[in-house]
Order: C-alpha cells, then structure tokens, then sequence
C-alpha cells in the first residue's frame, strides 16, 4: 500500500512537470508496466485529477484543466517560491486576504528547514520603489545564492565572496576601493539587509575592519565557501537600507550630489524622471524629496527646472545660486 502511495505520488510529480508525457517513458521513469502505468492513472483519476489520454502510436498524458484544483506537488525550491510570492501578494490590493489563506496553508505543511529559509528570505528582504525605470534585460540571480545570503543575514554569519562589477560602459571591472586591483577580487563582509529594486539584488553589508557600509549587486557575487564566523549586529544608521541603496546606487556616476525640496507628490516626480537622474523620497502627500546629481551644478539647476513643477532649494549653496541667477536670467528674458 506505502508503496503504491509513493508511486503514484512520483507520477502526479512527472505529469505536472511537463505538458505530456509518453506511456511507455512513464512506465520506464517508474520502473513498472505500462499495464501498471494505466491502473495508476486511473486511480489518479478517481482522486480529482484531470488526466487526458490521447491514443495512437504518438499517444501521451496530460494534465488537463479540471472544475476543481487538485493537489499540486512541489519541489523545495518551487514551494520557498512560492511561499515568497505569496508573502508578497499579502500587500497587494484586492488580493491580501486571499494570499494570506494560501500562506497559512502551505506554512502548515512546510518541514521546519524549508519555513526557515522562508522566514530568512521574507526577513532579510526589503523592495525599493517599483517604478523607477525599465531594464532591458533581467540579470540571473540563483535562488540558492539569494537563500544563502538570507540565512547569513538571519544568523548574523559573516559572508565570503568574490566581487566582480563590470563597468557601465566599457566592462572593466571596478570596485568603490580605487587601492583594489581589478578583476574578481575576495569580500569579507557582515550581511545585513537584501534590498530588491529596479529588477536587480542588492546587499547592504558592513566592513568588519573599516565599519563601512556598501551595497553589492547579488548577480556580482560568487559565493565562497561558509565562514561559520558570527558577529555581533551594528545598528545601520537611519535603519532605512533602501534609501541607502538607492542613493549608492543612483549616485554611483555623479560629480556631485543633492538633494531638492520638490512641491508635489512623489508619484508625480516619478513618472518624470528615471533611475538614471535621481531616487524619490516621499515627504508628505503633498511633497517629496529628489535625491539627484550630474557633472555640475549648472546642469542640475537647469534639469529641476525641466520638471515642470514648484520646487525648493536651500543647499549646497552653489546650486541656490545658480537657481537664483537662471531665474533672474529669465524675467529678464521676458521682461521688456
């Protein structure tokens, strides 16, 4: 009986794995007849599956689309992700009730080690704004690095990595440290926070020997062997590890930096601007703040102006001044 039970779970397991499936290659995955094979989808049937048949000497089965969804079988890595997604869903409008259910019931059935890595994931993530920008391609990042990382973070485990971060135009591998030589170079790091945005990993991580906090590319990193190395969690300042990574990261290329007092709601901002020319941090419903830079500061003065909205600067006081004589330069121009 067990072993009947075990069989026709590993056949639910093939079928739904793929959109169809010989008799004859079912019968040699399970090591059985294909008489076997027949009884089996049969029972399979009387369960609730929906298994279709088609005959012939190209025949196969199915998994059709029944009035009832049936049980699903998922590996490891499909039941983190899907835990995840559903962890997700929770803060999405029209759908929070719904994932929460869902969530509840498939944590009641998760071994501990998956419900930890699950817990580690969720725990370890946050998400920066989702509409910032448009990438062309997604970069790859394996799960299992992702999973690794979180449980670093939910251990307070040091991590060991190689780093290799190809410049933005050329692909010349750089670091934030001018002294490293190029190429992959070894990290050493206390991991603290994953932060998602713009389709891409990023993890914020202190230097145990310098204290410094950096944000790393997880498509970057190639993980080392574990350190097995605790330390003790420094409280990062602000606690806010997005505004963190999206300021690093946006500003990666500027000469110079800052930061403009903007009179309208942040969603407005957004949809004006992209990744490339600033981050939004929303104020109040009805201001925001824009986290922005360039080569000068002439040329952040004119770009605020090309928003098209009311806007408010009190530093660095080269930027007042540029702003200040740009509008000057303006009434004069109209100014008879």
């Amino acid at each position: 009986m067990l072993e009947t039970a075990s069989r026709l779970l590993a056949l639910l397991a093939l079928l739904q794995s793929r959109p169809a499936w010989p008799g004859s290659e079912l019968a040699e995955r399970l090591d059985v007849s294909g008489r076997t094979i027949r009884n089996d989808i049969d029972r399979l049937r009387e369960l609730g599956y929906p298994i279709e048949a088609v005959r012939g000497p190209a025949g196969y089965y199915r998994m059709g689309a029944g009035a009832k969804l049936p049980p699903l079988l998922l590996d490891d890595e499909e039941a983190v992700a899907v835990a995840i997604g559903l962890r997700a869903g929770r803060g999405v409008a029209g759908i929070e009730d719904s994932s929460a259910r869902a969530l509840s019931k498939l944590e009641q059935v998760l071994p501990h080690r998956l419900r930890r890595q699950v817990t580690a994931l969720h725990d370890a993530v946050s998400e920066g704004p989702a509409n910032t920008g448009t990438n062309v391609e997604d970069p790859v990042v394996d799960a299992a690095v992702l999973a690794t990382i979180a449980a670093a973070i939910r251990d307070s485990e040091m991590l060991r990595f190689d780093y290799r971060a190809p410049d933005r135009e050329d692909e010349t591998p750089q670091r934030n440290d001018a002294s490293a030589p190029f190429g992959d170079w070894p990290v050493l790091v206390e991991p603290y926070r994953l932060v998602s945005w713009e389709r891409h990993w990023y993890l914020v991580a202190r230097g145990p020997e310098t204290g410094d906090w950096h944000t790393y590319r997880v498509d970057w990193i190639s993980l080392r062997m574990a350190t097995h190395r605790r330390f003790k969690p420094t409280p990062f300042p602000g606690e806010d590890y997005t505004s963190f990574v999206l300021r690093d990261v946006a500003s990666a290329g500027w000469k110079v930096h800052v930061r403009v007092t903007v009179l309208a709601p942040a969603q407005d901002v957004l949809e004006r601007i992209n990744a490339a020319v600033g981050v939004v941090e929303a104020v109040d419903e009805s201001s925001c703040v824009l986290v922005t830079g360039g080569d000068s500061l002439e040329i952040i003065a004119v770009y605020v102006g090309m928003l098209g909205l009311d806007f408010h600067v009190t530093e660095p006081p080269g930027l007042v001044e540029h702003v200040r004589a740009l509008g000057e330069r303006y009434v004069r121009a109209v100014t008879k």
